[in-house]
C-alpha cells in the first residue's frame, strides 16, 4: 500500500529509527550512565590521589555493572517492526487514514452509486496521508530513573570535560600494579613539588628541575612527591619533617605528603633517584616601635608615630595603655587606692594596599573622656605576622594626651570627674567639692542654665553613693560631668564672642545716628573691655604647639598684628567720631570687624559674622554636594530594594529621607527621587548663576565644574524617571565628583583674589595675635594656602580610618563575588572597586 504512496516512506522510516532509539536508551541508559560515571573522575585525575586499590575496586565495580546492564538491555531490547512505525505515524493523522486505505467495501458491492461515494471516501483519506509526518520517539525515563542518575552522571561528565583532560585518562595505566608497556620500556619515574605557605607569596618549585644539591624552603613548605611504576622501584627518605619512625609512611609509597620543620636530607633511590640537603628558612619574629613622641592637639586628640616591619609582611596590631601608678602624684582624689582600671586596648592602623614588610604609620585617637587622661602611662605595641607571631614594643613611659580645659569651672568639673572614675569611694568628697562650687555662683556662672546643671550633678551624685555607686551608675554621672565641663569651656568663649558683637552693633549704630562725646567714649571703653575679653579667651584655649603641629602654614596669607596697634586702632576710630568724620570711622569700623571676624575663623568659629559673596557661593555649593550625597544613597537604598524584590523595610535608617513607595519605575517614591534631583539642578543652576565675578583659569574651571555637574543631574533625573537606577547612580557620582572639582577650583579662585587684594602682613610687639584669610571649605574647615580643601580633623571621630577603608572594601569585594546577588548589582559593586 505504501508502495503506491511515495510521500510516506520517509515519515515511515524516520519514525522507525526513532523507535529504535527509543528502545535502545530504555534498555541501555544505566549502562552509559556508569560510564560516565567513571570518566568523569578519570578526567579530571581524582585517580592520582586516591589509593591504588579503591581505584581499581571502583574500576571492576563499574566494569561488572556495565556488563550485568549491557546482558540485561540486550535481552529486553526488541527491533521493531515496520508496522509498527506505520501504526505510530497514523495515529498522529485525523480518522487514521492509512488504515483507511486497506479497508474493503462491505455493503453495497457492485452498486454503482455506492462504489462512488466508496472511491470519494478512499480519495479523501489518501489526500489525508499527504499530512503524514515524522513522529518523535519518546525518550523519557522518569519512570525508569525516578532519581535523575543519567542526570547527574552527565554533569559529571560535563564537569570533567571543562576542567580536566582527557591525557590524565591515561595516567590510570601508571596505576597498576602490573605496569603498562611504556612504563616497562621506560623504566619507573617519578615527580616532586615544594609549595611554600602562601603567605610568603614564594612560587611552587618543580623538584626535577632543581639540579642543586641544596635547596632553601620557608618553614612549613609542603613537599609532594609522586611515583609511578612497580610498587617498590622507588623509594623516598627524608628527615626533614622531623617525624618519629613510627610515624613514616612506607618509603615506597606512590604518594607520599610532609612539610619542612627542621634542616635534614631528602633523598630518593632508584632509578633516577636524587638526594638534597635542605635548609630551613625560618620566618623571623615581625617588629614594632616608636618613632617618635606622642603629639595632641588642643582638642586632645595623640598622635603617636610607629614603624612595624615583618619579613613577609604585617597582617595587624594593638596597642596596650596602662595606668603607671608608681608615676603618679598621689594627692587629693588620686591618694586612695583606684578601683580596678582596665588597660585600653586599641588597633593599630596597617596599610590597606602596598607592601606590609616595613611600614611607617601613626596611631591616632582620642582617650580625652578616659580616667586615665593627663595621667603617667605605660604603652606598648603588638603587631602580628600571617603565621600568628607576635612581636612588641619596648615598654614606653609617657603621659597620656587628653583634653585641656582653661575654663576655671570646667577645670575643676574635669579634676573631680576624673577622681570619680579614680574610684568610686571618692563619691562623697566629689559631691561636696561641687556642692561647694556652686554654693556662690556669682562670678562663676556666666549662663544662668551652668548652675542648675551641676546641681543637678551633685544631686545625682548624692543620691547615688548612700547605697553603693555601680560601675554603670559612675560612667552615667561621669558622662554627664563631662558634657557639663564642654558646656562651660565652649560656653565662655561663646559669651565673649556675644559681647564682642554686641559692642560692635551699638557703635556702628551710634556711627549712624551721631553720638555725644560721652557716649563714644562709654561705647569704645565696652568694645575694648570686650575685644580685651574676647582675646584672653582666645589665648587661653589656644594650644602652644598648634601653630606648629596643627595649623596650616599661612606663609604670606596671614596677618600679624599686635595688642598695641588694636588698641591704636580703637583710638584712632573713637577720634574720627569726635571730630564728625563717621565715614572715615566706618570704614576703620569694617576693618576692625573684619579682622575680629578672621580671628574667628582661625579658631574655626566663623559663622556669626557676615560673609562675602565667594565665601556665600562656597557655603552653598557645599550645601547642594550634602544633598545630592544623600539623594545618591536613597538612590542607592532604592536599588537595594529592587534587587531584593521591591520589599520595603518597615523601619527608617538614621538619616535617611522619608520616601514613599519601593522606588521602581513609576511609583511614587521613584517620582519623589526624580522631582528632588530636579530641584537640585534648579537650584545649582541658580548658584552658577550668583557665582562671585571672578577672573583666572581657576574660576574658568570652577565654572565649568559646576555646568558638568549640572548636566550629570539632568541626567540623572532622567534616569530616575525611567527607573533606571544603577544608571541614575552612575550619573550622581559624575554629579558629585564635577562638584568637589568646582569646590577645588572655586576655593583657589577666592583665595588668589584675596591674594591679589590683601597686603604684605607685618609683625610688631610682643603679644601678637594671627588673622588667617576667609579661606575655608563647605564644612567650615580651613583650604590652607592655596585654597585646597582638607582637614587635619579625625574625620571618623575616634574611629580608625584605615580600618574603617578596609572593612568597607572587603564588604564591597564580598558582596561582589556571591552569585546569588542579581548581575545589576554585581556591576555596580564591581565599578565601585575599579574606581576606589
Amino acid at each position: 500500500m505504501t508502495d503506491s504512496l511515495p510521500h510516506l516512506r520517509f515519515p515511515i522510516l524516520a519514525t522507525f529509527a526513532g523507535i529504535v532509539a527509543e528502545r535502545l536508551v530504555r534498555a541501555f541508559w544505566p549502562v552509559w550512565t556508569i560510564l560516565f560515571f567513571m570518566l568523569a573522575p578519570l578526567l579530571l585525575g581524582v585517580h592520582d590521589d586516591m589509593p591504588l586499590e579503591l581505584v581499581w575496586t571502583i574500576a571492576v565495580a563499574g566494569l561488572i555493572g556495565i556488563a550485568v546492564f549491557t546482558w540485561r538491555g540486550w535481552w529486553r531490547f526488541r527491533w521493531p517492526l515496520r508496522a509498527e512505525a506505520l501504526a505510530r505515524v497514523d495515529a498522529r493523522l485525523p480518522g487514521r487514514p492509512i488504515s483507511a486505505l486497506g479497508d474493503a467495501q462491505a455493503v453495497g458491492a457492485g452498486d454503482p452509486a455506492s462504489e462512488a461515494v466508496w472511491s470519494a471516501h478512499l480519495q479523501r483519506m489518501q489526500d489525508r496521508t499527504k499530512a503524514a509526518r515524522y513522529v518523535a520517539p519518546d525518550l523519557r525515563l522518569a519512570q525508569a530513573d525516578p532519581f535523575g542518575l543519567r542526570y547527574i552522571a552527565l554533569l559529571f561528565l560535563m564537569v570533567g570535560v571543562l576542567f580536566g583532560s582527557v591525557t590524565r585518562v591515561g595516567t590510570v595505566a601508571q596505576a597498576s600494579p602490573v605496569g603498562s608497556a611504556t612504563t616497562t620500556a621506560t623504566g619507573p619515574t617519578w615527580e616532586g613539588w615544594i609549595e611554600p605557605p602562601a603567605y610568603t607569596g614564594k612560587p611552587t618549585l618543580y623538584l626535577p628541575d632543581l639540579g642543586e644539591d641544596r635547596i632553601e624552603v620557608p618553614e612549613g613548605s609542603r613537599f609532594t612527591v609522586r611515583f609511578y611504576g612497580d610498587i617498590g622501584a622507588l623509594t623516598l627518605s627524608e628527615t626533614v619533617s622531623g617525624r618519629r619512625a613510627d610515624e613514616l609512611p612506607p618509603a615506597s609509597d606512590q604518594h607520599q605528603l610532609f612539610e619542612a620543620l627542621q634542616q635534614g636530607a631528602l633523598r630518593i633511590d632508584g632509578s633516577g633517584g636524587q638526594a638534597w640537603d635542605v635548609s630551613i628558612v625560618m620566618d623571623g619574629m615581625p617588629s614594632v616601635e616608636l618613632t617618635g613622641p606622642a603629639l595632641s592637639n588642643a582638642e586632645g586628640q595623640m598622635t603617636l608615630p610607629f614603624r612595624a616591619a615583618d619579613d613577609y609582611g604585617v597582617t595587624g596590631g594593638s596597642a596596650t595603655v596602662a595606668i603607671d601608678l608608681a608615676q603618679i602624684d598621689r594627692r587629693h582624689g588620686l591618694a586612695i587606692d583606684p578601683d580596678p582600671i582596665a588597660p585600653l586596648i586599641v588597633d593599630l592602623p596597617i596599610p590597606i594596599t602596598g607592601d606590609r614588610a616595613a611600614f611607617d604609620e601613626a596611631l591616632i585617637d582620642n582617650f580625652s573622656q578616659s580616667v586615665m587622661a593627663n595621667l603617667p602611662v605605660k604603652v606598648r605595641l603588638e603587631v602580628t605576622d600571617a603565621k600568628g607571631q607576635t612581636g612588641q614594643s619596648a615598654e614606653t613611659q609617657m603621659v597620656l594626651p587628653g583634653r585641656r580645659f582653661f575654663q576655671p569651672v570646667a577645670r575643676a568639673i574635669i579634676e573631680q570627674r576624673r577622681d570619680l572614675l579614680w574610684s568610686t569611694a571618692n563619691a562623697p568628697r566629689v559631691a561636696q567639692l561641687l556642692r561647694a562650687i556652686s554654693n556662690r555662683p556669682d562670678g562663676f556662672f556666666r549662663n544662668e542654665a551652668h548652675f542648675p546643671m551641676v546641681r543637678g550633678v551633685v544631686e545625682a551624685l548624692e543620691a547615688k553613693y548612700e547605697g553603693g555607686l555601680t560601675d554603670e551608675e559612675r560612667d552615667e554621672v561621669a558622662a554627664l560631668m563631662w558634657e557639663l565641663a564642654i558646656e562651660f569651656e565652649e560656653g565662655a568663649l561663646a559669651d565673649a564672642r556675644e559681647r564682642l558683637q554686641r559692642a560692635q552693633d551699638r557703635l556702628a549704630e551710634a556711627m549712624r545716628n551721631g553720638a555725644s562725646a560721652a557716649e563714644i567714649q562709654e561705647l569704645m571703653d565696652e568694645l575694648r573691655d570686650a575685644t580685651n575679653d574676647y582675646m584672653q579667651m582666645l589665648a587661653d584655649q589656644m594650644d602652644p604647639n598648634e601653630n606648629s603641629t596643627d595649623q596650616p602654614d599661612g606663609g604670606g596669607e596671614t596677618m600679624q598684628f599686635t595688642q598695641d596697634e588694636l588698641n591704636a586702632l580703637m583710638d584712632r576710630i573713637q577720634e574720627l567720631m569726635e571730630e564728625g568724620r563717621m565715614a572715615e570711622a566706618a570704614v576703620l569700623m569694617e576693618q576692625l570687624n573684619q579682622l575680629m571676624e578672621n580671628m574667628k575663623m582661625t579658631q574655626g568659629e566663623g559663622q556669626g559674622g557676615p560673609r562675602s559673596p565667594g565665601q556665600k557661593s562656597m557655603e552653598d555649593l557645599g550645601e547642594t554636594l550634602r544633598d545630592q550625597q544623600q539623594l545618591s544613597d536613597d538612590a542607592f537604598r532604592d536599588l537595594q530594594d529592587q534587587f531584593n524584590g521591591g520589599q520595603q523595610e518597615t523601619e527608617q535608617r538614621p538619616g535617611e529621607t522619608p520616601r514613599d513607595g519601593d522606588g521602581t519605575n513609576g511609583d511614587p517614591g521613584q517620582q519623589n527621587l526624580a522631582d528632588r534631583q530636579e530641584a537640585l539642578r534648579q537650584m545649582l543652576e541658580e548658584q552658577r548663576r550668583n557665582l562671585p565675578n571672578l577672573s583666572g583659569d581657576e574660576a574658568e574651571a570652577a565654572r565649568r565644574a559646576i555646568e558638568q555637574a549640572e548636566r550629570s543631574m539632568d541626567r540623572a533625573e532622567d534616569a530616575l524617571r525611567r527607573g533606571d537606577m544603577a544608571e541614575a547612580i552612575d550619573r550622581q557620582a559624575e554629579a558629585m565628583d564635577a562638584l568637589r572639582e568646582g569646590l577645588r577650583e572655586l576655593g583657589r579662585a577666592i583665595a588668589q583674589s584675596e591674594r591679589d587684594e590683601s597686603g604684605q602682613g607685618q609683625q610688631q610687639g610682643d603679644q601678637t595675635a594671627q588673622a588667617a584669610p576667609r579661606q575655608s571649605d563647605p564644612l567650615g574647615r580651613q583650604l590652607g594656602t592655596e585654597g585646597q580643601s582638607g582637614t587635619d580633623q579625625n574625620l571618623l571621630q575616634g574611629e580608625d580610618i584605615y580600618r574603617r577603608a578596609g572593612e568597607l572594601l572587603d564588604e564591597i569585594r564580598r558582596r561582589s563575588a556571591e552569585l546569588d546577588r542579581p548581575e545589576d548589582e554585581r556591576n555596580y559593586l564591581r565599578r565601585l572597586l575599579d574606581r576606589f
